[in-house]
């Protein structure tokens, strides 16, 4: 497997866009993934991104996407997002990734008022006509499990019973290695997702909070993980999520130690030839 960077790493460090990139391409990662928002970036920081990734020959693997209001209870808002969405995808294709990462959000009012069963209804029925969107244009969506507890998708078997009623091949999931263990769900849970994933998340915590550390600060048992993962036999990407560090100033070096880190754990387990 490839492995990648998702670029909101260099975010606070209060530098362009194309030196992020430029970073991430000389401290040795594969690919690179892209946080944006189609809606709020102009024609120059869009091309920008691809211009520079490719003369970097860095290829662009996924781009990222919150949408809660696909199942917002508002019709107005949940088409609004359909469209936001697609313009994401549009993106996708301009970048010539493979994928988005669709973080699809939580249910209302403490799951009270709104029946849970409606909003994830509301949550199939957008998926479904996204996934077709996204066919259309050759791309796939991986769906994000969430590790809170009113999340949508908040645990494998949530993500293979939603996959399975969407039930369209261009929707699959993300897996997401410290959601995992904030969500108590034992690395043999992976193989339920066999044939049902395409990209990987990987990140430690303190296994209590959400925290995307850098692996090795914190308490995964990677090794467990992706000996699951490998079963798999995905032919993706892991890309590296970070945020928060506490030294911002000093924001390479902690990226440093994350794809060292990373890239270690990943040759020892033989999903990455160094």
């Amino acid at each position: 497997m490839k492995l990648g960077l998702i670029n909101s790493a260099w975010a606070q460090a209060g530098r362009e866009t194309a030196w992020g990139i430029q970073k991430t391409k000389e401290l040795g990662f594969d690919c690179i993934d892209i946080f944006t928002d189609p809606l709020s970036i102009d024609i120059r920081e869009r091309q920008l991104v691809k211009r520079e990734c490719d003369r970097l020959d860095l290829p662009i693997i996924s781009v990222c996407c919150v949408a809660a209001g696909l199942i917002d209870f508002n019709s107005s808002v949940r088409n609004f997002h359909l469209e936001r969405v697609k313009a994401y995808l549009d993106l996708c294709y301009e970048y010539e990734a493979e994928n988005l990462l669709l973080v699809l959000g939580e249910y209302i009012w403490n799951r009270e008022v709104i029946p849970p069963a409606e909003q994830w209804q509301l949550g199939v029925d957008a998926c479904r006509e996204l996934a077709e969107y996204a066919d259309r244009l050759n791309l796939k969506i991986a769906m994000e499990l969430e590790p809170f507890p009113l999340s949508l998708l908040d645990s494998v078997d949530a993500m293979v019973k939603f996959i399975d009623e969407v039930d369209h091949p261009a929707l699959q999931a993300n897996i997401d290695i410290s959601h995992l263990l904030l969500a108590n769900l034992e690395p043999a849970q992976l193989q339920k997702l066999n044939g049902k994933a395409i990209h990987v998340h990987i990140s430690d915590c303190d296994g209590k909070v959400h925290g995307d550390l850098p692996p090795g600060r914190g308490v995964v048992d990677f090794p467990a993980y992706l000996q699951e993962l490998k079963k798999l036999n995905i032919e993706g990407t892991i890309s590296l999520e970070l945020e928060f560090s506490p030294n911002p100033d000093s924001i390479e070096d902690w990226v440093r130690e994350a794809y060292e880190a990373t890239s270690k754990l990943m040759a020892q387990s033989g999903l990455r030839n160094l």
